[in-house]
């Protein structure tokens, strides 16, 4: 992949100001830059759903897979079932129609060297899709993502995680020759990321990842695309996401050394420059000095580098109004299943008290999203009860961002009587969103100034109960320290679920309910297994679920 003086505004905005780089076949690659700095922009010239102002990016003659950051499933493919649609990655039975039909039309036009080019590029096309090992590629990667369970389902009966996770199978089981990934961690648990992580590293072609998953991007990538949001410039660096920020910082050191230097010239001579036009005329030998060394001025002045930007980060502190009872939550003998569907829970309970940092784990599917669902009302149990203390208020970050309304704008979204608009504004440029920004229709932000809208909202809730479902999803690594150091200062009981091990640790937990997967023989064992691949440190946390819990 070549990008040649790639150059894209929006108006007066500048995003790629002469940008050039080239990949190798193979490479596996991490784009970073801050947020806005224009990489999933990149991936949509790929795309070709983007047009530049100028320049051109050369791709080889490969297929393209996309998993996007925001899953969302075509309204046509949501009654087919997980099989389906994952095999339809690869569209075999399709292209096999259309090859045949060319060569009905061949034997009408047997000289037809357009006929003849579509027929080989046809059985090219089947080729590549590797018929022979059609069943078992789809198989493997269906069992080794944990999918095999779910292979009969309808694709509207998943949840978002499992939504999540079939998208991803089909990005793969495609074979594409380059591979564009958009944030491909966000809802992926331990066991499916690890499996993930090792196949893209082996991949027999091109990846490129956007992600603000550290750990993932030093495993699988070996070269880092530096989008520069200051300069508007990209550069590739050899090495993973820690082996860029150790080349990263070096220059950014010697950089700022250098301008620190050309800013001491640069006061110098503009001193003598000074001096030399308050000088008499009488002394025209200063006054010549004074003019050549306006001229080196000129000249050094139009040299001096650009310190990298240091961009504002979220601002939060979250205070409940008031304390809840020793006791805010309870749950009493929960039992709940979908229709048609395996039972999640059989007479689960337990009773968190106040300040309690209460984290639930285990794999895509098994019920954790439901769990909180429950919890806040937006689902019934089939039996069982849920049951608050006196003085509790609930604030819910739901993993799918769909507290939000998204034909709304930002401010309507978070407004509340509690707070006037002057304290609204004041609030949400917290989170980074200034002047007419907050009049922006939800529907039109990204998938993080949509996070940043969710958090947001459930802050000037003021709540003394925060329930969380993957609150680090879409924020960078900076956002998300942010977010933990203030849950850790948090006095109210926090109720999570979340993937994302370092997060885990800065907020602090307290106590873990680990659910077993449904067709596990040994529940304990999973339990044990999968709280050791969080961290060894948890495990002085772990919650114990005997079998009057679960």
């Amino acid at each position: 992949m070549k990008a040649s003086h790639l150059q894209l505004s929006y108006g007066a905005k500048v995003i790629y100001d002469d940008c050039n780089f080239i990949l190798e076949n193979q490479d596996k690659v991490g784009i970073v830059g801050v947020n806005g700095a224009g990489k999933t922009t990149l991936f949509r010239v790929i795309l070709g759903h983007q047009q530049l102002d100028d320049g051109q990016i050369t791709l080889p003659g490969h297929r393209v897979g996309y998993l996007s950051q925001e899953i969302t499933i075509p309204p046509e493919h949501q009654d087919i079932t997980v099989w389906e649609y994952v095999a339809s990655g690869r569209p075999v039975d399709e292209l096999q129609e259309t090859l045949n039909s060319e060569y009905e039309k061949l034997a009408k036009y047997p000289d037809s060297a357009a006929i003849l080019e579509r027929i080989n590029h046809l059985q090219d096309l089947i080729d590549s899709y590797d018929i022979a090992n059609f069943d078992g590629e789809l198989l493997k990667i269906l069992e080794q993502m944990q999918l095999s369970d779910l292979v009969d389902r309808r694709m509207q009966d998943l949840s978002g995680g499992q939504k999540s996770k079939v998208a991803f199978a089909r990005v793969l089981f495609e074979n594409a020759g380059l591979l564009l990934l958009d944030e491909p961690t966000n809802h992926l648990d331990v066991a499916t990321k690890a499996f993930v992580s090792n196949y893209l590293r082996h991949y027999q072609g091109t990846v490129l990842v956007i992600s603000h998953d550290i750990d993932f991007l030093d495993v699988i990538t070996n070269k880092t695309l530096f989008v520069n949001k200051t300069t508007h410039k990209m550069k590739v660096y050899r090495g993973n996401y820690s082996e860029f920020r150790r080349q990263y910082a070096a220059e950014k050191s010697a950089e700022d050394a250098r301008i620190t230097e050309q800013e001491r010239e640069i006061k110098r001579l503009s001193e003598f420059v000074a001096r030399a036009r308050a000088a008499k005329r009488s002394n025209t030998a200063f006054i010549g000095m004074g003019h050549q060394r306006e001229k080196v001025l000129a000249k050094k002045l139009a040299e001096l580098g650009t310190r990298e930007r240091e961009y504002a980060h979220v601002a939060m502190r979250i205070t409940p109004t008031r304390e809840s009872a020793k006791t805010p939550l309870e749950v009493q003998n929960l039992s709940f299943h979908y229709p048609d569907g395996p039972i999640l829970y059989d007479r689960l309970s337990f009773v968190l008290t106040r300040g309690e940092r209460f984290l639930i784990v285990g794999e895509n599917g098994v019920g954790k999203s439901t769990l909180l669902k429950l919890i806040v009302g937006q689902l019934k149990p089939t039996s069982g009860s849920i049951i608050f203390g006196a003085h509790t208020v609930v604030a819910y970050y739901a993993q799918e961002l769909e507290i939000l309304d998204e034909r709304r704008t930002i401010i309507e979204n978070v407004s509340t009587y509690d707070f006037t608009d002057t304290e609204l504004r004041s609030m949400l440029s917290n989170f980074l969103f200034y002047d007419d920004d907050i009049y922006k229709k939800v529907e039109i932000l990204s998938p993080g100034e949509k996070a940043r809208v969710a958090l947001c909202k459930i802050l000037l809730k003021r709540a003394n109960v925060i329930i969380l479902d993957e609150p680090t999803n879409h924020f960078d690594p900076d956002t998300q320290k942010i977010i933990g150091e203030n849950l850790r200062d948090y006095t109210g009981t926090i109720i999570m679920v979340s993937h994302n091990p370092t997060f885990v640790e800065q907020v602090g937990i307290t106590r873990i309910l680990i659910i077993p997967p449904h067709n596990e023989a040994d529940p304990r064992h999973a339990e044990l297994a999968l709280i050791k691949s969080y961290s060894r440190e948890l495990l002085e946390y772990y919650y114990y679920l005997n079998s009057d819990l679960i």
